[in-house]
């Protein structure tokens, strides 16, 4: 099943207890996927339905978790491990590939690792908004993160002479918004798409950026690094 965090069923009797520990908490965070991403929302979730859905009391919930903003958040950084891992996946597949096919490929790789289940694209962009400062700013972590990455593939564009050297931090900021941005209101219904639609939008929007870059400079000239530190 796809998505599934560890299996929610199975016996306790003569295991160790740290297995049994690891089953029970993969237990409430299967529940917190099924509930905040495929309904009702974190917003309309109490710890006693999460217990209710892992088959599990609020004790046991108590010995793992703080608050539901603890399990939200552990899930939050679930989801994009997924996504994450889909594109180092595939990054080391790609490059024998020119700039455009590479990020094409690195961009698709990410689209279908956030969306593959609809739960995961759920947490990611829409119920972890707005929700408490300190989740937030592990949100906006996440998104340097994606930032730096970004930052990464220009500097070794740069260094195969694919694009100009220069602070690229700006232009990965500005994508890594739009695609947020665009993803949440696909997810929540206000754009009436086609996930091939996103998909492709978004990359023309990335392709026009790097098909208008000027010409990288001549030979031996190279400026200061493509991303100036955050």
């Amino acid at each position: 099943m796809a998505g599934r965090i560890t299996p929610a069923t199975g016996r306790y009797g003569g295991r160790p207890a740290t297995e049994r520990q690891a089953e029970r908490r993969g237990r409430f965070l299967q529940a917190g996927l099924d509930l905040f991403g495929g309904g009702p929302g974190y917003r309309a979730t109490k710890i006693t339905d999460v217990c209710k859905a892992a088959g599990l009391s609020t004790r046991q919930f108590y010995e793992e978790f703080h608050t539901l903003e603890d399990l939200l958040a552990e899930l939050h950084l679930y989801v994009n491990d997924v996504a994450e891992q889909a594109v180092l996946a595939v990054l080391p597949q790609v490059q024998h590939l020119d700039l455009i096919d590479r990020c094409t490929r690195l961009f698709r790789a990410y689209a279908a690792g956030a969306t593959t289940d609809p739960r995961h694209t759920r947490v990611a962009f829409v119920e972890i908004i707005g929700v408490s400062p300190r989740v937030d700013r592990q949100r906006l972590d996440r998104r340097v993160r994606w930032i730096d990455f970004i930052c990464a593939q220009a500097e070794a564009a740069v260094d195969r002479g694919e694009l100009p050297s220069r602070d690229y931090r700006i232009s990965a900021a500005a994508f890594i918004g739009a695609v947020n941005g665009l993803m949440h209101d696909w997810t929540v219904g206000w754009v009436d798409a086609t996930l091939d639609q996103i998909t492709d939008e978004l990359l023309r929007m990335l392709v026009a950026n790097l098909r208008t870059m000027p010409s990288p400079a001549a030979p031996g000239h190279r400026p200061p690094g493509p991303c100036a530190p955050a």
